[in-house]
């Protein structure tokens, strides 16, 4: 007998992907329980500095994902437009950039700047997740890469909700440490706009759809699992080798 073919789908139109994208928001790490305590007030001073030192080795990798997508792009009007990320990051024309702003707000929970540029704190699991995300960055297509960066959907409402509830519920932050916050309200619905016409116009069959909404989903396992590290070191008191050392003796960027 010969095999049934296969069915396809019809594809969705450019209005329902967007929404099946927007979907994915329900997934985003706002919902994860360590996210939903820092808004609540429940973190102690050790888990808003854990959480702190830990995204820092988000923030130095997003310029080496955001270069990786322009090294495998050939367009130059796209390239134009993503440096603007690169630049926002690290910094340009008198502006600090999200880098040293993050620097910044760990100083103004009480880390030493020497201490959040070591790394010395940045757990395993948030390390290889994070490195994921590069790689994949490096190794996919540009567009693919591009549209892993659209988790920035559901971006302004959690910097909203930092800048909201923490100057109440955690009063020792310093002021100045919520910059960052501040500048990726704007930044981020920039970017988004950008992110979204590039997917909207290059997933047009039913299986490139379901393979982005995947990547996105990737992208979003991701964020979750730094923070499923975080909530075993600092919430349940069982970072990496606990019942062999207390001494933070995980490896550092073998593999940057």
């Amino acid at each position: 007998m010969n095999a049934p073919l296969k069915q396809t789908l019809p594809a969705l139109s450019r209005d329902e992907f967007e929404q099946a994208l927007r979907a994915k928001g329900a997934f985003y790490h706002t919902e994860h329980p360590y996210h939903v305590a820092m808004y609540n007030g429940d973190c102690s001073k050790e888990q808003i500095q854990g959480w702190v030192a830990n995204r820092f080795y988000y923030q130095i990798s997003i310029p080496l994902k955001d270069a990786a997508i322009m090294a495998n792009c050939p367009d130059r009007d796209v390239r134009r437009h993503w440096v603007q990320r690169v630049l926002d990051h690290d910094g340009y024309d008198g502006a600090v950039g999200g880098i040293e702003a993050w620097l910044r707000l760990g100083e103004a929970v009480g880390l030493r700047r020497e201490e959040i540029l070591s790394q010395e704190h940045v757990l395993p699991g948030v390390r290889f997740a994070v490195d994921a995300y590069v790689n994949f960055a490096r190794r996919a297509t540009w567009q693919e890469a591009a549209s892993s960066s659209l988790t920035e959907l559901f971006a302004p409402t959690i910097h909203q909700n930092r800048l909201d509830t923490w100057p109440t519920h955690y009063p020792w932050v310093k002021e100045e440490g919520y910059q960052y916050f501040r500048g990726r309200l704007t930044e981020a619905r920039r970017d988004v706009a950008h992110g979204l016409d590039i997917t909207l116009d290059h997933y047009t069959t039913r299986e490139q759809q379901e393979r982005m909404l995947n990547i996105l989903q990737f992208k979003l396992d991701v964020l979750w699992s730094m923070l499923d590290a975080m909530t075993m070191a600092y919430e349940l008191k069982r970072p990496p080798y606990h019942t062999v050392t207390e001494e933070k003796i995980y490896h550092k960027g073998l593999f940057a």
